[in-house]
C-alpha cells in the first residue's frame, strides 16, 4: 500500500509538470514505451535500483541513455528518482502516471478477471454499464484465473468489485464461523 501511494505521489507531480509544459501526450507516449520495455527487459531497472553502484554511475547513465531520445523531463524525472532512492518504484509510477492521463483523456482502463473468457453478449454489455456508471470510455482487459471458480472481478482504477464465487464461499464461511452453536 505504501509503494502504491509512493507511485500516486511522483505519478500526480510528472502529470502536473508535464500539463503544464504541453508535454503530456510526448510523456504519456515515452514513459509508455520505457514501461513496456522494463516489462521485457528488467536490467535497466535492476541496476538503477542497485545499492552497489554508485549514484554518480546511476545518473551518468541515465543521461547517457535517455538524453536526445526522450524529454528532459523525463531524464530529470529519473534523476530525482534515483537522488530520493525511489527508482525500484519506476513501473508503478509509470502505471499510475498512465492511468492519470487515460482519466484526463476520459479513458479507464477496466481488467476483468473470471474464470472462463467473457462471451461476446457479455463483453460489450459490461463495457456499456461500466461506462455508464462511470462518465469514461472503457477499454477492457481480460485475465482468466480458474481459481475464482466462477463469477468476475471488475479492476477499475483503484476500485475493486469482487463479484467471484470464491469471494461469496469465503463470505459464507466467515458468517458460519460467527455463528455461536449451543
Amino acid at each position: 500500500m505504501i509503494a502504491q501511494e509512493i507511485a500516486r505521489r511522483y505519478a500526480r507531480a510528472l502529470f502536473m509538470s508535464t500539463q503544464e509544459k504541453g508535454l503530456l501526450d510526448t510523456v504519456f507516449e515515452q514513459l509508455g514505451d520505457l514501461g513496456e520495455h522494463l516489462d521485457r527487459d528488467p536490467s535497466l531497472l535492476d541496476f538503477l535500483n542497485d545499492p552497489r553502484v554508485p549514484e554518480d554511475n546511476k545518473r551518468a547513465l541515465v543521461r547517457d541513455v535517455f538524453s536526445g531520445r526522450t524529454e528532459k523531463i523525463i531524464v530529470e524525472f529519473l534523476i530525482v528518482l534515483i537522488d530520493k532512492t525511489r527508482i525500484g518504484f519506476l513501473p508503478i509510477i509509470i502505471d499510475e502516471f498512465i492511468r492519470l492521463v487515460e482519466a484526463e483523456k476520459g479513458i479507464g482502463r477496466v481488467t476483468v478477471i473470471s474464470s472462463v473468457p467473457l462471451n461476446q453478449a457479455e463483453k460489450p454489455s459490461l463495457i456499456e454499464k461500466l461506462a455508464a456508471k462511470t462518465g469514461l470510455k472503457i477499454e477492457l482487459e481480460e485475465k482468466i484465473d480458474q481459481t475464482i471458480l466462477g463469477g468476475m472481478i471488475v479492476i477499475l482504477h483503484n476500485e475493486i468489485i469482487d463479484g467471484s464465487v470464491r469471494h461469496e464461499l469465503d463470505l459464507v464461511k466467515e458468517r458460519l464461523n460467527r455463528v455461536r452453536v449451543h
